[in-house]
């Protein structure tokens, strides 16, 4: 870390997004505390020196008014109180230890795993888990991700991800890049594909986005209607003969079931339910179809949406259909060092039939669980209930889902009925002043970190970044934490580990022996992997890097996994030793490494089908791809509800609630709903007014903001805001509208629980 100079530059990367991008900060101010310039890294090798204006407000993160500084214990009155880390580490062991006893660790549920961008102390949770029994767990990715996850077991067995930099025609469904990145340098790429007359830009939104207004084609379809506008896409290149054969017969099965189910769908009549004018959304789709290269990349747009995992096939079968896989600037398979980032060991066998078979349940509502994660909008009722198997505790890090998940009123009944909750993060969250104990952690740019999402082709980058801030106050990092949980819960003898402390004081090279040797002896410690390399290699590494330890099994793994990868990526050496060889160059790697450089010919290879094939009869799917032609929303609105709401839209200077601070927003376009002026005016509001909008779940007062670029009948919330945060005064007062106010644990995916937040049935009433 430096002190020093406020002119130094110093390495580290954004944490609003996604992307991740690799930046350089000076730091300086009173105490050295703040963050004051902020630039593009031009030495990260994926975002290059490219940031949007998000980064530059990184500041507010760190330096928030509601940052925890010690400890915290909940009193009867419902008020905290200060304590010190012996208390609160010996009273919160002792205490899940004592559930886990009477009732079993089962019943002790996680949610979280690292927020955006801070995911390396996460993974140290492992030993904790394993040390009381737990079974359960969940976080935001199960709001999201988790039906994608599930289609891309059946059809790969691999996370798939699309070369969009490159590829002829990109499509992009549900999501605003120009605004949520997504991937790497997003606006640039936007920029690039305007700009060539041999490529195309197809945008499927609602809305008239700032993406949109770049795009080829924009398809501006109804809300909740996506399945429709993708499945007319797809018929009509079928109908169209505009299936590459040749390609299918070599690399996929399920062809004729799929092209059986499409070949009778009108086209014309599913493209007007969509609400998209037939002759465009055939232009589109043959620009896809007629394209040497197709890429596509779907987000939340599509996957909070009605028919939500039924979308994510589609996206995905349309890629296939086209033959768009295993060839440059396509869709590819990829390859990760820490993870996979989706777990398909729980996506079951199909039948001969298609079907799936197998699966794993939650305890109580026996919702189906995918990447080892439970629904989100199941827990409540996992715990609401005299059923013997409900959770009864639950630890909960950089996580905050008292705000972030569907009905918050719902979830802070459920965390108030557990018998204990304990909180690790940065700031007092809504869901800490839950907690009956808070544990602080310093912030992403006071520790060392790292960020898991890395889905580039056909190089992809890890990084690793040191702090460049002194902790503030008595916080400790979450790897020290979960440490500290595991020694006090007594189950590894600190004695037995003495050699291994030994041998990292020798270097790495002697140290990676000795593991290597101790795991050999010892098979049942694998399960407190990540507790003893944090334990015992420190003397291995460079000051206060004690957290990058967990690379050190990591990059075993993956060496072991993807030698041709590694290698292709410039690295050396025989057996452990290119394992090693990754972790120095991840250790010394400031600005990002490249860890995998693939060929896109092996793409089949890393299919995890015992066939190497991709397949396109997902037999649940395809009977619900039947079930449009009844021309039906799967979501009513009903009479008293005559707008859809989209709940949660990423704007400028919005990031989730990772930056608390009001202070950060520039305008009241970061708060305000978004409304058609022909909406608004015939509702009698004005533009700047204020109005009350009502769902089901509740209703809320906002500022109305006219924007023409909205379709007419829908409405649009930022994600973010209705946080409590200290005014001058220093009391808490509320800033915004929280959305999950509005929306509701029932308006889900009827597969994976996926919250439909982008169709809330919504009315409006002038004020």
């Amino acid at each position: 870390m430096a002190d020093a100079a406020k002119s130094e530059w110093m390495s580290t990367a954004c944490n609003l997004c996604y992307a991740n991008c690799g930046i350089q900060v000076q730091v300086g101010g009173e105490g050295d505390r703040h963050i004051t310039r902020v630039k593009g890294d031009k030495n990260h090798p994926a975002s290059r020196g490219y940031t949007c204006n998000k980064a530059l407000q990184i500041d507010y993160y760190v330096n928030g008014k509601d940052r925890l500084t010690a400890p915290l214990r909940r009193r009867e009155d419902g008020t905290f109180e200060e304590i010190d880390w012996d208390t609160a580490i010996s009273e919160v062991a002792t205490k899940m230890a004592a559930i886990r006893d009477e009732h079993g660790g089962d019943k002790i549920f996680r949610y979280g795993g690292g927020g955006q961008g801070n995911h390396l102390g996460g993974a140290y949770f492992s030993s904790v888990r394993a040390a009381l029994g737990m079974k359960y767990q969940t976080n935001a990715l199960a709001q999201e991700k988790t039906g994608m996850a599930w289609v891309m077991g059946r059809m790969f067995g691999a996370n798939v991800h699309g070369e969009v930099h490159d590829a002829q025609a990109v499509v992009i469904i549900g999501k605003n890049p120009w605004q949520s990145n997504g991937y790497q340098r997003a606006r640039v790429m936007i920029r690039q594909i305007a700009k060539d007359e041999n490529r195309s830009l197809i945008v499927i939104d609602p809305r008239r986005s700032e993406s949109a207004e770049f795009a080829d084609y924009h398809l501006a379809v109804k809300p909740g209607r996506d399945s429709w506008c993708l499945s007319a896409m797809i018929a009509h290149i079928i109908q169209s003969d505009l299936v590459p054969e040749d390609w299918h017969t070599d690399h996929t099965t399920g062809l004729d079931a799929v092209r059986a189910r499409f070949q009778g769908i009108d086209v014309d009549a599913y493209a007007e339910y969509a609400g998209i004018e037939p002759a465009l959304l055939k232009e589109a789709a043959e620009a896809v179809g007629k394209a040497e290269t197709a890429a596509s990349y779907e987000d939340i747009g599509l996957q909070m949406a009605p028919h939500s995992t039924l979308n994510s096939y589609l996206n995905n079968l349309l890629m296939m259909v086209t033959g768009n896989f295993g060839k440059p600037h396509t869709m590819a398979p990829l390859t990760q060092l820490v993870g996979p980032f989706f777990g398909f060991d729980d996506v079951g066998e199909a039948d001969d039939e298609g079907y799936e078979q197998d699966y794993r349940k939650s305890p109580v509502t026996g919702a189906r669980i995918v990447s080892g994660l439970v629904p989100c909008n199941t827990v409540p009722d996992e715990i609401l209930t005299d059923h013997p198997n409900r959770y009864r505790a639950m630890w909960i890090e950089s996580g905050n889902p008292a705000h972030s998940m569907a009905d918050s009123t719902k979830w802070r009944e459920a965390l108030r009925a557990l018998d204990l909750v304990v909180v690790m993060d940065v700031a007092m969250t809504e869901t800490a002043r839950e907690a009956d104990y808070v544990l602080p952690s310093p912030s992403q740019y006071e520790k060392w970190e790292a960020t898991f999402f890395n889905f580039e082709f056909p190089k992809n980058v890890h990084h690793l970044r040191p702090p460049v801030l002194k902790p503030i106050g008595n916080v400790l990092p979450e790897p020290e934490i979960h440490a500290r949980i595991v020694d006090a819960l007594g189950v590894i003898d600190a004695a037995e580990l003495a050699p291994l402390k030994d041998a990292a004081k020798n270097g790495l090279e002697a140290y990676s022996a000795a593991a290597m040797d101790y795991l050999g002896a010892n098979p049942g410690s694998f399960k407190y992997l990540s507790y003893i390399l944090y334990r015992t290699m420190g003397a291995a590494l460079p000051e206060g890097a004690e957290a990058a330890a967990l690379y050190w099994g990591a990059t075993q793994r993956y060496a072991m996994a993807n030698e041709k990868s590694l290698r292709q990526a410039g690295f050396e050496g025989e057996g452990p030793e290119l394992a090693l060889n990754l972790f120095k160059a991840i250790l010394n790697g400031h600005s990002g490494v490249v860890f995998a450089e693939d060929n896109i010919e092996d793409s089949f290879e890393k299919l995890r089908h015992a066939d190497n094939r991709i397949h396109l009869n997902v037999a649940e799917m395809l009977d619900e791809v039947a079930g449009l032609s009844d021309m039906q929303d799967l979501v009513e609105a009903g009479d008293d509800y005559d707008f859809v709401l989209a709940a949660g839209e990423r704007r400028s200077y919005t990031a989730n609630t990772i930056i608390r601070d009001p202070e950060w927003r520039k305008s009241n376009d970061a708060i305000s709903m978004a409304v058609h002026p022909d909406d608004a005016i015939g509702a009698g509001i004005k533009d700047g007014g204020k109005a009350k909008v009502v769902t089901e779940a509740g209703e809320a007062e906002v500022l109305v903001a006219y924007d023409d670029r909205m379709r007419e009948g829908t409405l649009s919330l930022p994600n973010g805001l209705g946080l409590l945060y200290p005014n001058a005064q220093g009391k808490d007062e509320l800033q915004g509208v929280s959305v999950n106010e509005l929306t509701s644990l029932e308006n889900k995916d009827k597969f994976f629980g996926t919250p439909h937040h982008k169709f809330v049935p919504a009315r409006l009433e002038a004020i």
